[in-house]
């Protein structure tokens, strides 16, 4: 028998999950050092890690587990995230802000209450510059989406290979900046390493012009000083983040009240159960048969 501990906060909707897919040899404990087996929001399950003294397999419930590879944590077991289900949410997420900000959305609903007619100037995002940092199945999902509008994609990651026909150019990360000073729109999507930590700081973004950013991957990536003085020269013209590298977001941090800065709490691509539970049953069955685990992660790489 193969014991599963549930740690996240919904718990009772995987509950229900697991009792209704009658997985073989397995059967739910909330008793941790019992558990063999544990399917866990990554921050809720970081500070409990060594009750689970028979521990094998962590299932994360989310694409990011940089909570589980912080230094100091135990890594005597098979950590395996989430991946192929968030790309087209965070599709929607960049492009509805990104159309909504080009648009002047914001400025019409104002005006509205005002009673105030009033036309602004847009372009189309036709002919634009997209650069994408990081592309594994996000960044392919949204430059494949962005392509659709007429954009041209310029992919950023480790190897500096083209992964498909829907990034135009792709540059190694040890040459961000010369993606940088090519882009009207940036996206990060990158993982948390201490590769990416401080990735787009005051210097990096000083050789964009006028960008918009987009943080939807971790925010360890944006030094937040160095992102206020990028707004501050217009080398960035707004940023929307979703993501930071304290959550929430304290009240006093001056993001909140930046006139030039989006905050939203970490809503970008949501875990819905459902799509999480296809991923782990399937992974599941090859942890009974003993064959590899998909999407396991490198605890050295962290990711």
């Amino acid at each position: 028998m193969h014991r599963l501990c549930i740690i996240s906060r919904q718990s009772e909707r995987y509950r229900q999950l697991i009792e209704n897919a009658a997985l073989p040899e397995l059967v739910l404990t909330d008793n941790p050092a019992e558990a063999t087996l544990v399917l866990a929001d990554p921050p809720r399950l970081a500070s409990r890690l060594e009750e689970f003294s028979n521990l094998h397999w962590v299932q994360s419930t989310y694409a990011g587990i940089d909570a589980l590879t912080q230094p100091g944590l135990r890594k005597d077991y098979i950590l395996t995230n989430i991946r192929g289900i968030f790309g087209q949410l965070i599709s929607e997420y960049v492009l509805g802000l990104l159309i909504s900000h080009q648009r002047h959305v914001a400025q019409y609903n104002a005006q509205q209450q005002q009673e105030i007619w009033q036309q602004h100037h847009y372009n189309s995002l036709s002919g634009k510059t997209m650069v994408i940092l990081g592309t594994g199945t996000i960044g392919q999902h949204l430059a494949h989406s962005a392509k659709a509008l007429g954009m041209t994609i310029h992919g950023v990651n480790r190897s500096g290979e083209v992964p498909n026909d829907n990034f135009d150019q792709v540059t190694p990360i040890d040459r961000l900046t010369d993606a940088l000073s090519q882009a009207d729109i940036v996206v990060s999507i990158l993982p948390a390493t201490h590769q990416t930590d401080d990735l787009l700081n005051a210097e990096s973004l000083n050789h964009c012009r006028d960008v918009l950013l987009f943080n939807v991957g971790r925010g360890n990536a944006v030094c937040e000083p160095g992102l206020i003085q990028a707004l501050d020269s217009g080398a960035v013209a707004h940023a929307f983040l979703d993501v930071f590298k304290q959550e929430p977001l304290p009240a006093a941090h001056p993001f909140w009240q930046h006139p030039r800065i989006t905050v939203t709490p970490h809503i970008a691509a949501e875990s819905f159960p459902e799509q999480v539970m296809e991923i782990f049953k399937t992974n599941y069955l090859r942890y009974v048969e003993g064959k590899p685990l998909q999407f396991q992660i490198d605890f050295e790489r962290g990711y």
